[in-house]
């Protein structure tokens, strides 16, 4: 046998649907019950900066709700989301016991019968409920390596409604996009559940856009982006001008509004501009694992 087969044959893992299936229900339930530590400590610093007496006593009610939910096991929010899953899959991974895919949606299956989580997913023409929150929508990178990773988002109707994408001209440039981000969020006031965590999609095609924007969200509550200083720069000029809208917690008006702005940017056709908005609630829910 030729060497470099031989190493590759070594390298090869196998990892059995029933663990994968196990990890993601566990992903789903925890994510549901508990708010990030990050999350979590952006709210309070939040609540230092509300001046409005109402904005502030919003805030405290939502870190007492984190801290119910935490305690007693149980659901953050009544909307337990749409399934939305990032998966990492390395190119040495070999995956024994049946198809990843099927292995996903029965995780995502079990979490929402056994975690009594609210199963949210219907027909768009009948609205007959599907009553497992499946099918989960999936997306699926190959990556060198011999690991899975898995990035799980229970993403919240009121929230998901209020995204947005455009397909803008080139010469709108810089100015365009932060315009367009500004209209989407003012009008959006308060129906995503502010405070809020702004995820931006930049360039590629449209659907890709939108998926940055997603992507976007899964970053550490405010933290900037670090492969481009020019977004960087765009994230604190949206963040600012977001927060001075006034719509402030739960659109009652103060100065936070959003926690977060989250830029993502790949490059695009000559002719196009495309920009994608997905909004977060302050429920922002995620849990990852590498098997």
């Amino acid at each position: 046998m030729d060497t470099e087969l031989k190493k590759t044959t070594i390298k090869l893992r196998r990892i059995h649907t029933k663990r994968i299936t196990a990890a993601v229900r566990k992903l789903f339930i925890e994510a549901n019950r508990n708010l990030g530590p990050d999350v979590v400590c952006s709210l309070r610093s939040a609540l230092k900066r509300e001046e409005s007496p109402i904005g502030r006593q919003v805030l405290s009610k939502i870190l007492q709700n984190a801290d119910i939910a935490c305690r007693d096991a149980m659901p953050i929010c009544q909307d337990t989301g749409l399934a939305v899953l990032f998966v990492e899959a390395g190119q040495d991974v070999h995956i024994v016991g049946g198809s990843l895919h099927d292995a996903l949606q029965e995780g995502v299956r079990q979490a929402y019968l056994e975690g009594y989580l609210r199963k949210s997913l219907c027909d768009p023409f009948t609205r007959t409920n599907t009553e497992d929150n499946t099918p989960a929508v999936i997306h699926t990178d190959i990556v060198p390596g011999n690991h899975l990773k898995i990035i799980v988002m229970p993403k919240g109707g009121g929230s998901e409604n209020m995204g947005a994408a455009r397909m803008l001209t080139p010469s709108a440039g810089i100015d365009g996009i932060k315009q367009f981000v500004l209209e989407t969020v003012e009008k959006a006031g308060a129906n995503p559940c502010p405070p809020i965590i702004v995820g931006v999609g930049i360039g590629g095609s449209l659907e890709q856009a939108c998926i940055l924007a997603k992507k976007a969200l899964l970053r550490e509550v405010g933290q900037k982006n670090q492969s481009d200083k020019r977004l960087a720069k765009l994230e604190k000029e949206l963040f600012e001008n977001i927060n001075k809208t006034g719509i402030g917690p739960a659109g009652m008006g103060g100065r936070v509004t959003t926690l977060g702005v989250h830029a993502e940017m790949t490059p695009c056709h000559i002719a196009s501009l495309p920009v994608a908005v997905n909004i977060q609630c302050h429920a922002a829910r995620h849990r990852e694992i590498t098997l």
